[in-house]
């Protein structure tokens, strides 16, 4: 790609780019959006001043976002434990790891948002991390285990879903589009939502994950939408919610505000 204009918005994709890169590569092309992908974990300099948008991981929007002026969306970090049960359909507690060290029993922890250790089901406490690996006020989930019979990813654009995609069962990846499951999936998705704007707002652009249970419904968790998989969404409707998600800070609403990522200093 030549060079770039400050008038000229650009899809900037992280290094390693996968399937869902791919795709949003094409979408923004099919809509007059100029896109690349970056040759290092840099900030490309002929970028610098222009309106750039971003998709990847976090570490990729760590690596580039301060440079390029972004404001990258993301839910807080408690947003699951601030749900009402009904949602949930589980205990879920927002905590530290030192705090989760001391579970007795088995118990599903995860970091938040980065991947800082694997978020899986834990025998006890003394199984997660210790303070040799990391720091003892990690913020955590805990939640009670559950077996998510299917899961769903759902692209959320102020507050309604965009689009959405099947990606397990029995918790082995299985991609499907919504098929017989989108009726169902609409229905709970509006009432989290709805919930959500009360209980625990979420940024104007993000991914929920829901998935069916052998008790009914319920919320798995929120993820930033720069930095999720699409699946088999379909990804015109995905690169409209990414867009929003990651893009100049000078564009963000007020309401937006509390869910920015909070992005280190680069030193080249």
């Amino acid at each position: 790609m030549g060079d770039v204009t400050t008038d000229s918005p650009v899809l900037l994709l992280a290094p390693r780019v996968n399937e869902t890169g791919l795709q949003l590569r094409t979408a923004a092309g099919l809509r007059g959006l100029r896109a690349r992908t970056a040759a290092s974990w840099q900030a490309p300099r002929e970028l610098l001043g222009a309106r750039v948008h971003v998709y990847g991981g976090p570490l990729f929007g760590d690596a580039v976002g301060r440079e390029l002026g972004l404001a990258l969306l993301e839910p807080s970090a408690d947003w699951l434990a601030r749900l009402p049960r009904v949602s949930t359909g589980r205990r879920v507690s927002a905590t530290t790891l030192a705090e989760a060290r001391g579970l007795r029993g088995p118990a599903f922890v995860k970091p938040p948002a980065d991947k800082l250790f694997a978020a899986r089901v834990y025998p006890d406490g003394g199984a997660l991390p210790g303070p040799e690996l990391l720091d003892g006020d990690t913020p955590v989930l805990v939640s009670e285990v559950v077996r998510f019979r299917a899961e769903y990813r759902l692209f959320v654009l102020d507050g309604a879903v965009r689009a959405g995609s099947r990606y397990a069962v029995d918790g082995e990846l299985s991609v499907a589009p919504l098929g017989r499951d989108d009726r169902e999936v609409a229905v709970f998705a509006r009432d989290v939502l709805a919930a959500s704007a009360s209980a625990a707002p979420l940024p104007s652009a993000v991914v929920v994950d829901v998935g069916r249970t052998d008790d009914g419904w319920a919320v798995v968790e929120a993820n930033a939408a720069w930095a999720s998989g699409g699946y088999a969404a379909e990804p015109g409707d995905v690169l409209d919610v990414v867009l929003r998600s990651s893009g100049p800070a000078g564009q963000l609403g007020a309401a937006d505000r509390p869910f920015c990522r909070e992005l280190p200093d680069v030193v080249r």
